[in-house]
C-alpha cells in the first residue's frame, strides 16, 4: 500500500493519493477509500483501477489534522493501509482505523 502527499505551496491543502497494490486487492473488482473525509460513505470516492492490478485515488485535504480512513473492497471486505501514520481503535468492532496525518 502506499500514500503519497504532495504539499501545495499557495494552499493549506495536501494532495494525497492513496493507493492499495494488487497483492492486497485479492481480485476485488470495486476499491472504495472510505473515511472521515466522505463521512464514512462507501459509495462517494471510489477508487480507479490500474492497469497493474492496483487501485488508486487521489483528494485534497486540508492540512493541519489526521483523518482516519480504510478501504472498502466489493462492498464487503475491509482493508488498513500499511504505511498510514498511525491506527486508531474504531467503536465499531474489534479492528483499527488507518490514520493519514497532513
Amino acid at each position: 500500500m502506499s500514500i503519497k502527499k504532495q504539499y501545495l505551496k499557495t494552499k493549506p491543502v495536501c494532495k494525497v493519493t492513496f493507493t492499495l497494490p494488487r497483492e492486497m486487492t485479492r481480485s476485488a473488482r470495486n476499491v472504495s477509500l472510505v473515511g472521515e473525509f466522505n463521512d464514512w460513505n462507501h459509495l462517494s470516492i471510489p477508487m480507479k483501477a490500474q492497469k497493474n492490478g492496483s487501485f488508486s485515488v487521489t483528494l485534497s485535504l486540508p492540512t493541519g489534522r489526521g483523518y482516519q480512513f480504510r478501504y472498502l473492497l466489493d462492498g464487503t471486505l475491509w482493508e488498513n493501509d500499511d504505511r498510514a501514520d498511525r491506527y486508531v481503535r474504531t467503536l465499531f468492532g474489534d479492528c483499527d482505523n488507518s490514520v493519514v496525518i497532513v
